[in-house]
């Protein structure tokens, strides 16, 4: 009679970093990005924030393989192709500045994907995109007056 293993002991123990992954979410997000969605949620579903930071920010985003540049291009993407995501989507253009992605570069993702998601998707994430990188252009000119 063989006696297998418990399942834990079979896979590979998840890195979760509760404050890497408020660490990392500063460092990806801006303020604007941050406070449009974390406190809101907080009030609805108490503890849903701050396991979406632990598992997302101090998890996923903390494995190896891919660069922040890398996963921004991935969220680009799939933010994209999901629709009905705006905020999460200019949360992530802002962030792609961040990372160093150009305004330049994130534009043609939106036009890389209208074959895959189709023009009127990919049409809606330019819409979302620019208006995005408008309000960080604002800011940018704010921030060089004072």
């Amino acid at each position: 009679m063989t006696t297998s293993r418990a399942l834990s002991e079979q896979l590979t123990p998840a890195r979760l970093d509760r404050n890497e992954g408020y660490r990392l979410l500063d460092l990806l997000q801006d303020e604007q990005t941050q406070q449009a969605a974390l406190p809101g949620l907080e009030h609805l579903a108490p503890g849903f924030a701050d396991w979406i930071v632990t598992a997302l920010f101090g998890g996923t985003y903390l494995r190896e393989g891919l660069s922040p540049r890398d996963r921004q291009l991935v969220n680009l993407a799939a933010l994209t192709a999901l629709g009905a995501v705006e905020p999460q989507l200019a949360g992530h253009v802002r962030t792609s500045l961040r990372v160093g992605m150009t305004r330049q570069e994130i534009v043609e993702v939106f036009v890389h994907l209208a074959p895959y998601v189709g023009v009127p998707r990919a049409l809606a994430g330019l819409r979302v995109a620019a208006a995005a990188l408008d309000t960080e252009r604002e800011f940018d000119a704010e921030r060089e007056e004072a």
